[in-house]
């Protein structure tokens, strides 16, 4: 696999045009809770500020390698090739979404796309993603598996026993931590015992003799180069990598609104509202990925101010017509209620 270095003026622009419609993505939900209330149902967990992990991450994937992750799920998708209006709809929870309404934004999935499944409890998908791993290795499909999750799953048993699985029978699989500094509303504090234990958390990986590496996940060529050497190392039969990315996540646990009444404009931002600290929010603007990384590219030539400017409208653009979408979608009829429940 090529490094970031070698990396065409294509595919790099391609990079940053998905980091982008994943930014625009995730602030259409969040709009949609104060433009349209009562649109979304239940939680919506969005993932801006993870836009440079996500995409340096998926850049590195065959064709056919699966992608697993958590409940915060909406970018991956959209990297892989999901129709973005039948994500959005899915979120709405209405008949033309990708599920057919019955998902939502917990529960994505598209397997015609590479993402067979998302789960919704934390830390069991990293179980999933090891059973997808040895039936590719039963098969010799030469596919590798992908799992996303977050920091707190590293403290779930499913955790230390699937990665002792993973490492014993060398299993193709990539386990990517994303850690983005909070535990729902608790920041994590390495001094405090009752938060997380362990800095970097890659080293959780030295228990089962398998590569642990931290990087810095606001950089998604950084990301690209270890997760692609994880990937070539799975692929050679050589076992799973435990890869901790870390970022600051932009929006709050949830829901963006979660109690009326609905203010009619966004306050500063959610965030600080939440987690009560300006400064560390500003620090986090200030590191935005989408931002470093569109001045590294037109820095190095890859394109310029107005080709960037270019790219941000169209996807502008192109997600005013997603809402638009998913808003004209009907909603599931009530006699499909029981329709895909099995006993």
């Amino acid at each position: 696999m090529p490094t970031s270095s070698q990396l065409s003026k294509e595919r790099l622009i391609w990079m940053y045009t998905q980091m982008c419609r994943i930014r625009e993505f995730e602030e259409r939900v969040k709009r949609t809770f104060v433009e349209h209330p009562g649109v979304i149902r239940g939680h919506a967990h969005l993932g801006d500020g993870a836009e440079a992990s996500i995409v340096g991450c998926l850049a590195t994937r065959h064709e056919e390698d699966l992608v697993m992750p958590s409940y915060r799920c909406h970018g991956y998708p959209l990297v892989l090739g999901t129709s973005a209006g039948k994500l959005m709809a899915e979120i709405y929870q209405r008949s033309d979404g990708v599920c057919k309404g019955f998902g939502g934004s917990m529960h994505l999935a598209d397997p015609a796309h590479h993402m067979p499944t998302a789960s919704g409890i934390i830390g069991q998908g990293i179980a999933h993603a090891a059973g997808a791993a040895y039936a590719a290795q039963v098969k010799k499909t030469g596919q590798v598996i992908y799992s996303f999750f977050g920091d707190g799953s590293s403290k779930q048993g499913a955790f230390f026993e699937t990665l002792n699985m993973a490492a014993v029978w060398k299993l193709p699989v990539v386990f990517i931590l994303e850690n983005n500094g909070y535990q729902a509303y608790t920041k994590i504090d390495l001094e405090d015992a009752n938060a997380m234990a362990g800095d970097p958390l890659s080293q959780k990986a030295k228990a089962f003799s398998i590569p642990g590496i931290t990087v810095d996940g606001t950089d998604p060529l950084a990301v690209y180069d270890v997760v692609s050497t994880a990937a070539d190392r799975a692929r050679a039969g050589q076992g799973p990598s435990l890869i901790e990315s870390k970022f600051y996540r932009m929006s709050p646990h949830g829901n963006a609104i979660t109690v009326p009444p609905v203010p009619t404009q966004f306050q500063e931002h959610e965030a600080i509202e939440v987690y009560g600290n300006k400064a560390e929010f500003a620090a986090a603007q200030a590191n935005d990925p989408i931002k470093k990384f569109r001045a590294k590219l037109i820095g190095n030539g890859t394109f310029t101010d107005a080709d960037a400017k270019k790219i941000e409208d169209g996807v502008k653009a192109e997600m005013e017509e997603v809402v638009k979408f998913a808003l004209a979608s009907p909603l599931p009829a009530g006699e499909e209620a029981v329709k895909y429940v099995y006993a």
